[in-house]
């Protein structure tokens, strides 16, 4: 049995009466395209939303990141210069050789040693003595020849005495022979008186003595005729001992060598044994050898040669920069002043390669100019405008024959014709189709 008593049992109200309610009028049946329309606008709607802005602003959220990320470059203005350099040896337009002298003679082709020699790189006035040549041979060779000359003459001088002699015995004769004939001629005139045996002997004698008197005068003419051939051999012989001494005394003078110019002092360089070096005083120079230069300073060039491709570019008094290699800071002004007409060849495995000669003259005077330095000279071949557009190379496009350059805008790059003018290997002048600040941007 429960501990609990049983609960008392509760009473149950009757259920409240509820008051009638009207009933729903009946729905209408929808159209089965009402919700795909619905579906549709919902999906144009969207998709409009997505065109139009989220994708429109991921686009240009790109184009703006990828413009920020190309390189760009900035149009400037100012002078644009295209220049090509060419290097070579300095040399002088105004020089003087000096050689070793030709000596006439036999003894023409044999060599000379150098007695004494003006330093190089001294600066001489025209008329001094620069070198000169040990002459003791042909000194000694002289005195000979004027021993000979002084017996060509006695020999002159002795032999027209001998025949002086000779021409008066002759003469002498002469005078002898027509006294006999005249004599003859009077005894035959006496001839009455005598026998006629007389008279034919008388008549002989003068017949031998007309014969004798005529042949004396034949005789004579002949010796006039035979002496004075004798004597012009003599004369010829010693005419010739007087040339020989005239000649060698040229030569010997000629051994003194003076300067030609004012000017420097420079040696050749010649072979000496296994190398190239200087000429110094003691070395055998061949007749006709040149040894050294007596150059003008103040005429000072760069003596270099370009390709023949390339020769129409350069013209005369076009503007240079001048650099030598021995004096790296050194920066002189010059002018092309001469392009050969002809074009040279290589040697060995160039000889296809042909080159022009140019030559570059100095317009600056600098006691540092020597010959025979290397150096280079910057030609200015073409300008443009002192306040020209110039853009590098790196910016410009070209395709079929056009230039184009891509501008930045604010919505990117605009691709845009350009007129070029001049350039170098770097940047390049434009002439229209940009203003100056404009940014482009870098192809490479």
């Amino acid at each position: 049995m429960s501990a609990n008593p049983n609960p008392a049992p509760t009473t149950i109200d009757a259920p409240e009466q509820l008051a009638p309610v009207s009933a729903p009028p009946p729905e209408k049946k929808k159209s089965p395209w009402t919700g795909l329309v619905i579906v549709a606008l919902v999906l144009g709607g969207g998709w409009a939303a997505y065109e139009f802005g989220y994708k429109k602003s991921v686009a240009q959220k790109a184009a703006e990141s990828v413009v920020a990320s190309v390189p760009v470059i900035r149009v400037t203005s100012g002078g644009l210069q295209v220049r090509t350099r060419v290097s070579g040896t300095t040399a002088a337009r105004e020089y003087a050789n000096v050689t070793a002298p030709m000596i006439r003679g036999p003894e023409g082709n044999r060599p000379m040693v150098l007695l004494s020699l003006a330093p190089s790189g001294t600066m001489v006035k025209k008329g001094a003595l620069i070198a000169s040549i040990d002459g003791q041979s042909l000194q000694d060779h002289i005195d000979d020849v004027k021993d000979t000359v002084e017996t060509a003459e006695a020999d002159v001088r002795k032999r027209k005495a001998e025949l002086e002699i000779d021409w008066k015995n002759m003469e002498q004769t002469l005078v002898v022979a027509k006294a006999d004939l005249d004599k003859a001629r009077l005894d035959a005139r006496a001839g009455e008186v005598r026998t006629e045996v007389e008279r034919m002997l008388l008549k002989l004698n003068e017949e031998e003595a007309e014969a004798r008197h005529k042949q004396l005068q034949s005789d004579i003419e002949n010796t006039r005729k035979r002496n004075a051939a004798d004597i012009r051999i003599l004369e010829f012989t010693l005419e010739r001992h007087r040339r020989h001494l005239n000649r060698h005394a040229s030569d010997i003078k000629r051994f003194s060598i003076h300067a030609a110019i004012d000017g420097l002092v420079v040696y050749q360089t010649i072979w000496g044994g296994s190398s190239m070096r200087q000429i110094e005083v003691g070395d055998q120079v061949m007749p006709g050898q040149p040894f050294m230069k007596v150059v003008n300073p103040t005429s000072m060039m760069i003596d270099a040669k370009i390709n023949q491709a390339e020769s129409e570019r350069f013209k005369i008094n076009q503007p240079a920069e001048m650099r030598v290699d021995a004096f790296p800071g050194m920066l002189l002004k010059g002018h092309v002043f001469s392009i050969g007409a002809l074009a040279t060849g290589g040697r060995f495995q160039n000889y296809y390669i042909r080159n022009v000669p140019i030559r570059i003259a100095f317009d600056t005077v600098d006691p540092k100019l020597i010959p025979d330095l290397s150096g280079s000279g910057d030609i200015l071949l073409e300008s443009s405008e002192p306040n020209a557009l110039v853009v590098p190379l790196g910016a410009l496009e070209e395709k079929d024959g056009k230039s184009f350059v891509h501008i930045k805008t604010e919505k990117g790059f605009e691709k845009k014709e350009v007129k070029t003018g001049v350039r170098n290997d770097t940047h390049v002048a434009i002439v229209s189709g940009v203003t100056s600040g404009q940014e482009i941007r870098a192809i490479i």
